[in-house]
């Protein structure tokens, strides 16, 4: 993995060229047709992902040469602002993840329901991907869908027979039903496993690592 960028890197950069002349608030109508990310959080996303060293994206390489890397970014930008940007396209690829999942487990949609959505989900990606001139190898693309299919068809079979599982409980009065509706099942470990667990609603997930978490706490502006 590369250790810096220079100006050789801005000039032999090619991407986004497709909306080269496009101003940044056309740039966003095109995405809130198909995402939930602003312009500014698209561009610094991939150019996060581009300009990666070994100690994590260089803020201050990104933010200096914006402009000149993404044509519809008229500003440069300083390393708090980069990642301020990079942390919002974190966190709504997390809260979008959550809706996703939940909508998949609570019932709402059948299994033919939700592989089409993968599959028109799918397709945006490739589109926007097209779009800033990322490509990925055929192969790469059928085990990203494939290992997102089989968890999705895993995730609603899971669902599916807990959700009968709770309305025949219910139909004949279970332990569930006697607990009182909308209770949740106490662990008697709560207090030994209190370390591990999230206490109370004022928690902020940010600070709860993972392993797609943990990738991001070596980055920094290297500059």
């Amino acid at each position: 993995m590369r250790t810096h960028f220079g100006q050789d890197d801005v000039n032999k950069y090619r991407k986004f060229k497709k909306v080269d002349g496009a101003t940044y608030n056309k740039v966003n109508q095109f995405l809130r047709k198909r995402t939930y990310i602003t312009a500014r959080e698209w561009a610094i996303a991939r150019l996060c992902t581009d300009f990666r060293t070994r100690s994590g994206a260089e803020m201050t390489f990104i933010g200096q040469n914006l402009p000149r890397l993404v044509p519809f970014m008229q500003e440069t930008y300083s390393p708090q602002a980069v990642n301020q940007a990079r942390n919002s396209f974190k966190k709504k690829v997390y809260k979008s993840g959550a809706t996703f999942f939940y909508g998949a487990m609570c019932g709402f949609f059948t299994s033919e329901e939700l592989d089409d959505l993968l599959f028109e989900a799918s397709e945006v990606a490739r589109f926007l991907l097209e779009v800033e001139r990322t490509s990925l190898e055929i192969d790469e693309e059928i085990e990203i869908e494939d290992r997102i299919t089989e968890v999705m068809r895993s995730v609603g079979k899971a669902a599916a027979h807990i959700l009968n599982t709770r309305m025949q409980e219910y139909e004949t009065g279970s332990p569930t039903e006697e607990r009182g509706a909308g209770a949740l099942p106490q662990d008697t470990n709560d207090n030994k496993n209190a370390g591990s667990t999230l206490q109370g609603e004022n928690v902020d997930r940010d600070e709860v690592k993972s392993p797609l978490q943990e990738g991001y706490d070596k980055e920094g502006d290297p500059a």
